[in-house]
């Protein structure tokens, strides 16, 4: 069936709650590649409860088993149907309305924002907004989906892509390796998907290894940046947008570049092995 637009921008995804502690908080950063070195005074705020502190990304998989605010429901949704199979993730933004703390617990309400036609695929835009106890903002996901087989429906085309990198050399590059082991460590932050530990379901998929996900992706650039420019201050960020250009796979360096632009960074990470893109279209948004 075609998508009816009117039907399923504004409907209601549900409401949950969960927490989190600051064993989950190390575990995702561990993901991530942090404590390297394993007695730097930086990478031991990422992995000791000792001044503990939380990198914005973490808000992608805070407290529960539902990557980056997907939640349930997502088959439910007016107006759209879709083959799970050729779903895939374009996008991430998050956006950070309070400081992180280190344990908390939420109350997430979601919602479809937007539904555009991309042609050949309609862009599926979620939002979840979690709040603290007291109900106020805490931190937003927006997510973008790719329903390929689903564009053609009449509906307008969205906006263009923007945070281009600019022409001129990069203000900062970073390298990040990651360990032959990294997906199977990150994927105990919830997404069990088997295309990330099965080399079996991986070459099903069109790939000769299992790949790291891509909010793992999403997470080590973020991480790059906030030390490398940020002096490691977690508490500056207030927005992180990237697109998923391509894929990853453990045991892989990430070269990240970064550009300052007032108060966004523009950022890109590429594989320096296979000098392949893996996120482009990216900019952390800090506060002045």
């Amino acid at each position: 069936m075609p998508i009816d637009r009117a039907k399923a921008v504004g409907a209601e995804l549900g409401e949950s709650s969960t927490s989190w502690v600051k064993d989950d908080v190390i575990l995702y950063h561990l993901g991530l590649g942090a404590g390297v070195p394993q007695t730097d005074p930086n990478e031991l705020e990422y992995t000791y409860e000792k001044n503990l502190k939380v990198l914005p990304s973490f808000v992608t998989v805070a407290g529960g088993r539902a990557p980056s605010g997907a939640g349930p429901g997502l088959r439910e949704i007016p107006g759209v149907s879709f083959n799970p199979r050729l779903l895939l993730h374009g996008e991430q933004d998050i956006e950070i309305h309070q400081p992180l703390p280190s344990e908390a617990s939420v109350k997430t309400k979601r919602r479809v924002a937007d539904v555009f036609d991309k042609g050949k695929a309609a862009l599926l835009i979620l939002e979840a907004t979690s709040r603290d106890e007291a109900g106020k903002p805490l931190f937003t996901n927006r997510m973008s989906l790719f329903l390929r087989g689903e564009g053609g429906f009449g509906g307008p085309s969205g906006p263009k892509v923007g945070n281009d990198a600019p022409e001129r050399k990069p203000d900062g590059v970073v390298e990040r390796a990651t360990l032959p082991q990294q997906a199977l460590l990150y994927r105990l932050n919830g997404d069990k998907n088997p295309l990330h530990c099965d080399p079996e379901f991986a070459k099903g998929g069109g790939f000769d290894l299992p790949i790291i996900h891509g909010l793992c992706s999403y997470g080590i650039a973020c991480k790059a940046v906030v030390d490398d420019a940020l002096g490691g201050d977690t508490t500056r960020v207030v927005r992180y947008q990237a697109r998923f250009a391509g894929v990853a796979f453990p045991g892989e360096t990430y070269l990240v570049s970064w550009w300052k632009e007032g108060d966004r960074y523009l950022l890109q990470a590429k594989s320096k092995q296979r000098d392949a893109a893996i996120l482009t279209n990216a900019a952390i948004t800090v506060r002045r």
